[in-house]
């Protein structure tokens, strides 16, 4: 089945960009006789907040789309995540990190010569704490913070590949392909686990696609380089790799691209304006 899906967090109000990404990814599917979902990404249930949760099911709503219930919550998916750490641990590819955000920064302030700073998830870490990991330790650590080892996890000659049906940020679309010297230079060893969260962003989202049979992953194109991320951990975990389809963004007037805080263009400032929902998809061009 064409199973798309909108998956926001429950920290803030949604925005314009919300509006379009979630238009859009709804419209996808019912032109193609599919079925549109709602998930809600609150696994930092230290910033998620019931309200805006409600919020969010009574914006798209007043936005004219439709989902089945009840709603995949990543609160309830700890066990799933559990699990994939524990296979990750066992095949040797996870390691506990110790360093702290300034450790990162103060390591990247040197960065060697043509080696990125930057990657499609903030700093590329320096892998300080990759020799850590020893065969003794057998038992996945709890509570911790877990990088995946791309060194150990992937060869630099090793091809991986999606489907783009929309376009990257420099046009990019089609057969995207991409190599494992790649993700071990550009974006090094992610962050899968951490502290005080179940699972960190990149593993959640993967698994959830994966369990809800989503087969067309539509959102921004902010998110294009991280699909290589994705793409990676569908193939250690095997699971099977969605289309993408990335649309453009929206920006404000000065070409910055909106965020939860510009409550001015949240939609809920939208209708109280009395602003239309059609007019309100005639402002994006839907």
């Amino acid at each position: 089945m064409f199973r798309t899906r909108f998956a926001p967090s429950p920290t803030g109000p949604l925005h314009l960009g919300h509006a379009y990404s979630a238009i859009h990814a709804h419209d996808m599917a019912m032109a193609a006789g599919g079925q549109f979902l709602v998930r809600i990404e609150d696994i930092d249930t230290s910033r998620a907040r019931e309200h805006w949760e409600a919020q969010i099911y009574d914006d798209l709503s007043w936005l004219g789309l439709r989902w089945p219930e009840p709603v995949m919550r990543q609160s309830d998916r700890t066990a799933a995540y559990a699990e994939a750490l524990d296979q990750l641990w066992d095949m040797g590819v996870l390691y506990a990190c110790t360093c702290s955000r300034r450790d990162i920064l103060e390591a990247a302030s040197a960065p060697q010569e043509g080696v990125p700073v930057h990657g499609p998830d903030g700093l590329i870490y320096p892998g300080t704490c990759r020799p850590a990991r020893t065969a003794a330790q057998r038992d996945r650590p709890v509570a911790a913070t877990l990088r995946l080892d791309v060194q150990a996890s992937l060869m630099p000659d090793d091809v991986f590949s999606f489907i783009e049906t929309g376009s990257g940020p420099e046009g990019e679309t089609g057969a995207i392909r991409f190599s494992g010297r790649q993700v071990i230079s550009d974006i090094g060893d992610l962050v899968l686990a951490r502290q005080s969260m179940a699972a960190a962003y990149h593993l959640a989202v993967v698994l959830d696609d994966a369990a809800q049979g989503i087969s067309h992953v539509v959102r921004g194109q902010d998110l294009f380089e991280a699909t290589k991320i994705h793409v990676v951990l569908q193939r250690l975990l095997g699971l099977p790799t969605p289309i993408y389809h990335h649309h453009r963004l929206i920006r404000d007037e000065s070409g910055k691209r909106l965020a939860k805080r510009d409550d001015a263009r949240a939609i809920s400032a939208f209708r109280k304006d009395g602003v239309s929902m059609q007019e309100l998809r005639d402002k994006l061009a839907l």
